[in-house]
Order: C-alpha cells, then sequence, then structure tokens
C-alpha cells in the first residue's frame, strides 16, 4: 500500500504555526514511508474564502519546505460528488431539511424542559410537505442512519495515539450535512474527498477526533473505504487555548515577511523546540 495523507487549510484567513505543525506531520508521515503528500483546499465557504489567503497558504508551505504531489485540488470544483452523496443519502430516507436558525436552536436548548447541550432537538424532524423554496439546511437523520446498519454491526477506525476505536456517532446527533449557504457540510465533504482522492492516512489535529464518529458512519452508510487516522496533540498558547486564527495566533506569513527562516522553523517544529509560550496540548 502506498501511504497517501494530505493537507486540507480553508482559505479564510492566514495560516499559523498550529497550521505548519500539523501539515508537517502529513507531509513528513508521508516521505518517510515513501507516500504521497496531497494539498487540498477546503474552499466551499463562499462567504469567507479568498484567493489572496489561497495565494498565502501557498507560499507559506513553499517557505516551509513542505512540497506536495500532484496538481492542488479545490473542493469548490467537486461539488458534484457532494451532490451525487447528499442524493443517496436523501434517496434511502436518511436525510430530512431543517428550517432552524441558530436562535431556534439555541432557544430550545434553554427552555426549561428543552434538550441539553448543543444537540440538535430534531424540530424539523418529520415535516409533512416542507416547503422547500424557504432556506433550509439537510440534516442526518442519526437514529434512521444507525438503524439501517446490519443488525450488530459495530463501526471501528483505527487511530495511531487512541488504538482501535468504537465510532459512537449518536453523541453528535442530527448533524448537518449541506448547510444554507454552502453545498456540503464539512462532515461531508471531507469525507467524500478523502475517499475520492484515496487517503490512506488521515492526520489532523485531536480537535477534530470527535468528528471521526461521524465520518466512520459515512462511511458505512456510502460503501466508503476507511482510512487510519492520527490525531495529534494541538498547539496552545500561553492561556493553554488552541491556536486559531480567531484568538489572533501568529500569521505564518508575518514571520515570513519579516525573514524568518521558514526551513529552520520547520526543523525546529519536528524537533519539538516550540517558541516561547507554546505548547503542545490535547494528546
Amino acid at each position: 500500500m502506498v501511504i497517501h495523507t494530505r493537507f486540507a487549510p480553508s482559505p479564510t484567513g492566514r495560516l499559523h504555526l498550529g497550521h505548519a505543525w500539523s501539515a508537517i506531520q502529513a507531509h513528513d508521515y508521508a516521505r518517510q514511508h515513501g507516500g504521497r503528500f496531497t494539498l487540498r483546499i477546503e474552499d466551499i465557504d463562499g462567504t469567507r474564502s479568498r484567493p489572496e489567503h489561497v495565494d498565502a497558504i501557498l507560499r507559506d508551505l513553499e517557505w516551509l519546505g513542505l512540497g506536495w504531489d500532484g496538481e492542488l485540488t479545490w473542493q469548490s470544483r467537486r461539488l458534484h460528488l457532494y451532490a451525487e452523496a447528499l442524493d443517496r443519502l436523501r434517496a434511502a430516507g436518511l436525510l430530512y431539511p431543517c428550517f432552524c436558525t441558530r436562535a431556534d436552536i439555541a432557544a430550545s436548548a434553554s427552555a426549561p424542559h428543552g434538550p441539553e447541550g448543543a444537540l440538535y432537538p430534531g424540530t424539523c424532524r418529520g415535516l409533512e410537505a416542507p416547503d422547500l423554496s424557504r432556506p433550509h439546511c439537510w440534516r442526518l437523520d442519526m437514529a434512521r442512519a444507525i438503524g439501517i446498519l446490519p443488525d450488530g454491526e459495530a463501526l471501528w477506525w483505527h487511530d495511531a495515539h487512541a488504538g482501535r476505536v468504537r465510532a459512537d456517532p449518536a453523541a453528535a446527533g442530527d448533524v448537518v450535512l449541506a448547510r444554507k449557504d454552502a453545498p456540503a457540510s464539512y462532515h461531508l465533504a471531507v469525507t467524500v474527498d478523502d475517499a475520492a482522492q484515496g487517503i490512506t492516512h488521515v492526520v489532523r489535529g485531536v480537535d477534530l477526533f470527535a468528528a471521526t464518529h461521524v465520518h466512520r458512519l459515512l462511511q458505512a452508510l456510502l460503501g466508503l473505504p476507511t482510512p487510519e487516522y492520527r490525531h495529534h496533540p494541538l498547539l496552545a498558547g500561553p492561556d493553554g487555548t488552541r491556536l486559531a486564527k480567531r484568538h489572533g495566533a501568529p500569521s505564518l506569513e508575518a514571520m515570513r515577511l519579516a525573514g524568518e527562516d521558514g526551513r529552520a522553523l520547520a526543523e525546529r517544529l519536528r524537533a519539538g523546540q516550540l517558541p516561547v509560550g507554546i505548547a503542545a496540548a490535547g494528546a
């Protein structure tokens, strides 16, 4: 088997050290095993994706010394694959349209006898003759989806850090698979893309470990292969929270334009020599 990994950033902002940390691990795992490393741009968020962010991503990866194999791939050019997957799930009776706003869901969760936590309460499940001309998303009927699996079938995946993991997708509730403002959710797009591109090892942060429970179910429903997962620790700032764009994490672009040596930075990250105030967390 040829090892095939990928790095799949969203062009909604500049990359930071956390992205570099993840990209290096995916890149190096493929290179150490004589495999392939793919760069996929997850640009289906039409309201936030920007071409200038893509340009910066490419320059940052080249600055770090990370080369990818084959052509750059774009989620926005793969919409037909997501539509086909949605059609299959819809034909199987596993999707339903949801017209609720975030405010509706929050109000339901805060009601005296409302559901606890952030799971969708199922308000739109079972609606008769829904008006599809109104803005809506498509949700997976989780109970029905699990119910059509062969009797007694348990879903598993192998994680390099956690070992053999039994999937519990029910804990996620009726997840969104197609948003009102995007043709596919992260759950659907990444599952379809990884299978279509022959990704054998998904290397990504431990913050996405919980999402893998849903991805494993979608693989079973769509008849897709299950890759091996390598959920690595995250980089966290001085306050203990993971580095993120919205928290103002320093961008790779700023370091690059300041004249820092990107390849030297990559070597320090490989050696675990993190900048002052930055630590690996979430293992």
